[in-house]
């Protein structure tokens, strides 16, 4: 591959909207993690004003992994993806965009997990795991959408520096 085509691969155009989104939604979801994680260390219930199942989903035996609150982790998540996406709005190179994309893979998958224990198991739902899930939700569908942009300029085989 020639210095001409690599230089163009890095200068692709995403639509504008697209890390504008991802930006604005994985803070969203940073600032509602950060939240629950804050809520987990000051063992405190945060108030749940619509389905008032806050308690029940949050004091679970599913609400930490190895002892670890999902918060904590939703935070890590949301951090990423917000500082993949910074970094591909300061220099328009398309791989931390992607790689962010990526992510929303897991971040989509971890949530309909989660959202089936609320409904299924648990049988309550949290306003904020709630939201967690939602802001998964359209991360996910923006990567859809980089994904689809990316294929359809044909530079898939941009390799994650």
């Amino acid at each position: 591959m020639t210095s001409t085509n690599l230089s163009s691969k890095k200068s692709i155009k995403i639509p504008n909207f697209t890390p504008w989104a991802f930006l604005a939604v994985s803070f969203l979801g940073f600032l509602d993690a950060t939240y629950l994680t804050a809520e987990h260390y000051l063992v405190e219930v945060p108030l749940c004003p619509l389905f008032g199942g806050c308690e029940k989903v949050l004091t679970s035996q599913y609400a930490t992994v190895l002892g670890i609150p999902l918060g904590l982790l939703g935070m890590i998540y949301y951090l990423t993806v917000l500082i993949l996406t910074i970094f591909y709005l300061d220099t328009k190179r398309t791989n931390p965009l992607k790689i962010a994309a990526f992510l929303s893979i897991v971040g989509i998958i971890t949530s309909l997990v989660l959202l089936y224990l609320q409904i299924f198991v648990i049988g309550a739902l949290c306003l904020y795991c709630l939201i967690s899930a939602g802001s998964s939700i359209i991360l996910f569908a923006l990567g859809v959408t980089v994904f689809h942009f990316l294929q359809r300029k044909g530079i898939n085989s941009e390799t994650p520096s």
